[in-house]
Parts: structure tokens; C-alpha cells; sequence
């Protein structure tokens, strides 16, 4: 079978190569570049020899592509509106559909192959009624969360050979295979920012504007850099010192008023302010192609790593979703994911478009009054 494997010049998409090179297929590598070099906090050149040095020891070719322009277009532009509404969005779920599994998997079969292989941690398995999306054998790696989003002829084209594996075997079978990155650390956050500031990689586009903390009360508790900067939950960066009155506590984000540049924090990991039952969402995506039923009940997602969590779910006429948790949950996010699981297979996802958390209820009143 011919195969393109994506090589990232990480561990993961090393052994994923290994394990297609010893099955037998007629494999090819590919690296992607999906950021401009010039950045002196981007990993892209060392990323690459990376890469080719997998490539020589397991004896295949390797491609180098440049998506630089097509994911400024449709990832970090995306990225960009969000923020600027004052929502938190989720880059990676864009990336994998648009440009991994969307002008990569074009280009995978311009060369000729039949699949293309990554090294993320989930399962495509033959279901009763055709390709499904399950979530990884290692649970603390599994990927289908940012994976929700794909189409179906997408996952049809994908393989993952890392999804019935755990880390620890994946880095043992790199340092036994003799592969040169099998101790390379795992890349973490979102990939064009890097190891550099947040605060100092948003400013570049998004110009700050300083506005006043205040607490749900109305005290004014401090000073922000910009509401942008910050989502619901945050308890880092808020620099807010000891207050008259108030207990010695930690204050969180509990709300961002982008019309008036306000932002509001209140005491408390738990806070009344931050608990949502509900949410509606945008066009939801399903992995099958349509929804399991008008209503259903399964679990959900709000966030990567977050425990599946029950929930009743109401596909509305236009394809929203009404969705109703069992029991409250805490810092639900506009523009991140729900992703919704039936056991350990994917049923596909949409992006929140509001909650009924206190605070988010009573910006929306104020904003339309």
C-alpha cells in the first residue's frame, strides 16, 4: 500500500514511520511547514533535520512542503477574529482539517498514495456502518478531540498507528529502533507561538489596550493589559495584590467585556460565576456525516484533557446544538470545542457559542440593552 507519513521531527511521527516501514508499504515522508522561518522562535529548521535524520535511518524519501500562506488563511486569521471578539479558539482543531488532513492530503495524493499516516494518538476503526473515529488506547494522549472536525473521505484516507499505544512504549520502542529523537520532549501549546510570551506573540497583532479589573461586585481590583490576553478561568497574570475587606484568596477571570474593556474576576476556584448547565453551540460536525438523533444523551468534551462529562444533546433545525449537562461545569469557553462521545467513539463536535454561566448572562443583557 502506498503510504505518506507526516514526520513532524518528533518521536511520535517517527515511530509511526517505523511501524509502516516494517509492515511492508511503500512509504514516503513529508514535513510540513506551516510558519514563516524568519521567526526566531519557531523550531521549524531544527524540526526539519530533525526529520530527515529519521528519514536516513529508516531508508525513505522525505518531502518538504510549505502551507505557510494557507495557514495564515485558514488557521491563524481564524485565530486572530477569535481573539479579537473575545472569544478563546482552538487552532489546532482548524489545522488538522484545513491543513493536515485538507491541502496536505491533496498533496499526499498528488504524489500517488493512498493514505496519509501522523502520529496522533486516536483510532479509526471500521464501524457497523463505516469509518468511525475512537478515542486512543492511551488516554492521556488521546487526540480524537482535536481530530473531531475531519470529514468523512478525510478519516477515510488517514491512518494513526500510534492509537492502540502508550507513550512510554512508543518512546521505548524509538530508543530500541535506535531512531534519533526517541528522548527529542514532547512540543506543547499552540505550535506558531512556541516557547515565547502570549501576552508579547498577540500584542504583535492585536494592540493592547489597558482597562480596569473589577470584581462581580463592581470594586475595581486592578488593572489589565487587555482583555484579549485572557480566558475564562485564568488565575495567572492578573497581578492582583491584597484588598480591603476581601479575603486573602485567589481571583479568577469570570467574564471579558469587550465593548467596555472591562474584565472581571472573583474569588474562588469554584466560583458561582463561572458554572454553566447549558450552552448552545454553533453548526455542530458529525464524524458519520449526520447527527445520531434529534436528541440523544452521551458525553462531552468542553476542553482538551477535560473528563468526559454527561450530558443531554438537541440538534436544532439550523444544525446548532442545545446541549444540557448533568451537572454544572466550570469555565465553559466561547469558541472552544465540545466534542461529544458515545463511549470511546467520536460522534463529531462544534464550536460553543455561549453558555449560561451568571456572568456571560449578564454581559449579554447589558451589552443589548
Amino acid at each position: 500500500m502506498k503510504v505518506v507519513v507526516g514526520l513532524s521531527g518528533g518521536v511520535d511521527s517517527a515511530v509511526a514511520a517505523l511501524r509502516l516501514r516494517r509492515e511492508g508499504h511503500e512509504l514516503q515522508g513529508l514535513f510540513m511547514a506551516n510558519w514563516a522561518e524568519d521567526d526566531s522562535y519557531c523550531t521549524i529548521a531544527d524540526d526539519y533535520q530533525d526529520a530527515r535524520a529519521v528519514c536516513r535511518e529508516l531508508d525513505i524519501s522525505l518531502h518538504r512542503v510549505d502551507f505557510a500562506e494557507q495557514y495564515r488563511q485558514r488557521v491563524f486569521d481564524y485565530f486572530l477574529t477569535e481573539y479579537r471578539a473575545g472569544r478563546t479558539p482552538n487552532p489546532d482543531v482548524l489545522c488538522n482539517r484545513e491543513i493536515k488532513f485538507g491541502v496536505c492530503l491533496e498533496h499526499v495524493r498528488r504524489l500517488g498514495a493512498e493514505h496519509f499516516a501522523t502520529g496522533h494518538y486516536a483510532r479509526r476503526l471500521e464501524g457497523t456502518h463505516g469509518v468511525e473515529l475512537h478515542k486512543a488506547i492511551d488516554l492521556d494522549k488521546d487526540q480524537s478531540y482535536f481530530l473531531h472536525a475531519l470529514e468523512l473521505p478525510q478519516l477515510q484516507a488517514a491512518l494513526f498507528p500510534l492509537g492502540d499505544s502508550r507513550k512510554a512504549e512508543v518512546r521505548a520502542e524509538a530508543r530500541a529502533a535506535g531512531l534519533p529523537v526517541y528522548d527529542k520532549p514532547d512540543s506543547t501549546g499552540i505550535c506558531f507561538i512556541g516557547e515565547r510570551d502570549f501576552r508579547d506573540f498577540l500584542g504583535q497583532y492585536i494592540p493592547a489596550r489597558t482597562g480596569e479589573i473589577r470584581s462581580v461586585d463592581g470594586l475595581r481590583v486592578g488593572e489589565h493589559a487587555g482583555v484579549f490576553y485572557y480566558t475564562l478561568g485564568q488565575r495567572e497574570g492578573l497581578h492582583i495584590g491584597g484588598i480591603k475587606g476581601r479575603a486573602a484568596a485567589p481571583w479568577f477571570v469570570v467574564g471579558k467585556d469587550i465593548h467596555r474593556n472591562i474584565l472581571y474576576v472573583d474569588q474562588g476556584v469554584e466560583s458561582q460565576w463561572l458554572q454553566s448547565r447549558s450552552l448552545r453551540s454553533e453548526t455542530a460536525h458529525w464524524v458519520a456525516g449526520m447527527a445520531p438523533a434529534a436528541k440523544f444523551r452521551c458525553t462531552a468534551k468542553t476542553r482538551y484533557r477535560q473528563q468526559d462529562v454527561a450530558c443531554q444533546v438537541h440538534v436544532l433545525p439550523d444544525g446548532t446544538l442545545d446541549v444540557l449537562f448533568d451537572e454544572p461545569q466550570r469555565a465553559v469557553t466561547p469558541g472552544q470545542s465540545l466534542v461529544l462521545y458515545a463511549d470511546d467513539v467520536c460522534l463529531g463536535g462544534a464550536v460553543i457559542a455561549e453558555t449560561d454561566a451568571p456572568m456571560e448572562i449578564r454581559l449579554r443583557q447589558e451589552t443589548t440593552a
